[in-house]
């Protein structure tokens, strides 16, 4: 028989289990369904390949599958901003990029969300060169040749971007005010259909990172021009840095990274940044990640919060000194 001991007992639970914040049930549920990684660009970019290289394997060190989203349009703010009316539970997380946390806001005044308060970082994966680089039509195969060809004819070239305002505009619209040359933007909905435009010969030019620039690059079907990295790559060994260019505003690599909502509980934070970092030990995905050209990083939440501050000083900089605007 239900003692009236025993009912004071059990109501006495359920008042403390309701006077805990919702929080600590977030805590202990994580993960309680699949955990959604939104890309906020089309198929094909790098950002796409970073989070399909993890998604995998992050699955088993989470418990629960992961499901890689694509969600491109407006050089990743379509993305960014679903991410950011996300719940903080842990359940939908986000792949950050240069484009999405400091570009885009950089230039964009109207951007719907604040790159700095409404996203919890949680680790930057990876570091990324970036390169210039052209369809093998182009009336130039080095830079020297390809920086005389759009001084004597300004205006006649075009170059593609993953979209208005995300780092291969930004990047490209710096090298085009160091270099004293005109080229006419043409944005797409990602890296990834960009890239194939470049690829088929319908633009002849794209800023592009290096892991979904090089396969193309390999087989013949891109020349590269000049690289944003810190020194000279092994797999472009006769490329130029911007820095050995003179033009070294522009030696700036990218960063691909996790985010999620702000206002996540910090064991949630603490528990994805624990799966993402075994997972990137992995040999395996370590290997498909460095493969393609990109440097582990795996810094600390913090680190990476200082490092995304950091880089959007540096493009609002940018886009004030140059007198940028999304009609660049």
């Amino acid at each position: 028989m239900f003692k009236r001991r025993d009912l004071l007992k059990t109501l006495a639970g359920t008042a403390a289990a309701a006077a805990l914040p919702s929080s600590a049930f977030a805590q202990a549920a994580f993960p309680s369904r699949p955990v959604r990684l939104i890309v906020p660009f089309a198929p094909g970019g790098t950002t796409d390949i970073i989070a399909r290289a993890i998604s995998d394997k992050l699955r088993e060190n989470l418990g629960q599958t992961v499901v890689v989203e694509n969600k491109g349009g407006g050089g990743g703010v379509i993305g960014a901003l679903e991410l950011a009316k996300a719940a903080p539970d842990g359940h939908t997380l986000g792949m950050a990029t240069v484009s999405t946390t400091a570009a885009n806001p950089a230039i964009n005044p109207k951007i719907p969300y604040d790159t700095l308060t409404d996203f919890t970082p949680i680790i930057n994966i990876a570091a990324t060169p970036n390169l210039i680089a052209v369809h093998p039509s182009f009336p130039a195969k080095n830079f020297q040749s390809f920086l005389e060809e759009l001084r004597r004819n300004p205006g006649k070239h075009s170059y593609a971007s993953s979209g208005t305002g995300g780092i291969g505009h930004l990047q490209t619209e710096l090298f085009k005010s160091l270099a004293r040359i005109f080229m006419t933007h043409i944005p797409y909905r990602g890296a990834g259909p960009a890239l194939a435009d470049v690829v088929g010969g319908q633009v002849p030019i794209i800023f592009d990172n290096l892991p979904s620039a090089l396969p193309f690059v390999r087989d013949g079907r891109l020349v590269p021009i000049v690289v944003a990295a810190p020194e000279r790559l092994q797999a472009l060994p006769n490329v130029p840095t911007f820095k050995e260019v003179g033009m070294e505003p522009v030696n700036r690599m990218a960063y691909y990274g996790i985010l999620g909502p702000k206002a996540m509980a910090p064991a949630v934070v603490d528990a994805i940044h624990a799966a993402v970092r075994k997972t990137v030990e992995d040999p395996a995905v370590r290997k498909r990640i460095t493969d393609t050209g990109s440097l582990i990083v795996a810094n600390s939440p913090a680190e990476f919060a200082r490092q995304i501050a950091a880089e959007y000083e540096v493009y609002k900089k940018v886009v004030s000194s140059q007198k940028l605007s999304l009609g660049a």
